[in-house]
């Protein structure tokens, strides 16, 4: 049996990825996949965002959900009060900046991809090269071969089908370095789960997205992840504009 490696990836997405109808607001899809060790994500991550739930909510079942936030949903109807809307989130703020992780990220601008000539959706464009770049940087420690696990949240049957597919494709060796990714495993994850990874990401996706759209304008979500990763250049792959962010250093 393969040994499992010492890293998590949680993965969530900002935006959709149809070429068909591109809303003018916000015309792009954000990947973001963020990689945790194992033993930082369950002796402090974890835990810290536990407590930080019990202390606002007084219990733990509350999923951080970044729409619901914004938007004031559900629990987060508590933010209507000034106050404890700024208290929640500077914490939050906190939590995120002072947890251990680093984003892998790909922002693909849809207004310049033509449609007709593209034959994969911008998901599956971000995901092959997320995947290659998560794969060069585990192969410079030389654990490429070990297990690891790459958790999304689950959307729908069809959807999980089509995202498994593509991730079984480019793991046996649909990828640009002409290679099988074999210690690479997709999982899906309900949102019920109330998986703490999962929650980080999609905490993470829409300030890279916003950062993109709007660059130099003030956005404080973006600044408290921005030392988690950096951007390496842009990508035109198939007439689609692919700009794309690894973590600063190595995992």
């Amino acid at each position: 049996m393969t040994e499992n490696g010492e890293y998590i990836f949680y993965a969530d997405e900002s935006g959709d990825h149809s070429l068909m109808s591109i809303d003018p607001e916000y015309p792009i899809f954000v990947l973001n996949i963020c990689c945790f060790r194992k033993v930082d994500y369950c002796k402090r991550v974890v835990p810290a965002f536990q407590d930080f739930k019990f202390r606002y909510f007084g219990h733990d079942m509350v999923v951080l959900h970044e729409r619901d936030i914004r938007k004031q949903f559900g629990p987060f109807a508590i933010m209507t009060d000034p106050e404890l809307r700024h208290a929640f989130l500077n914490d939050l703020s906190d939590q995120i900046a002072a947890a251990r992780f680093r984003i892998f990220s790909a922002v693909i601008d849809k207004r310049s991809v033509e449609a007709e000539l593209v034959q994969e959706n911008p998901y599956a464009l971000a995901l092959r090269f997320l995947l290659e770049e998560i794969f060069k940087n585990l192969r410079r420690k030389g654990v490429q071969d070990k297990r690891h696990f790459f958790v999304f949240e689950k959307r729908g049957d069809k959807e999980d089908t089509d995202l498994e597919l593509e991730f079984r494709r480019v793991a046996d060796g649909w990828n640009s370095l002409r290679k099988p990714f074999q210690g690479f495993n997709i999982v899906f994850g309900d949102k019920k789960a109330n998986s703490t990874g999962l929650q980080i990401a999609d905490l993470t996706a829409r300030p890279t997205g916003l950062n993109f759209l709007r660059h130099g304008q003030p956005n404080r979500a973006f600044e408290i992840i921005r030392p988690k990763l950096e951007k390496i250049g842009t990508k035109r792959k198939m007439q689609g504009g692919l700009l794309a962010y690894r973590p600063p250093e190595s995992i």
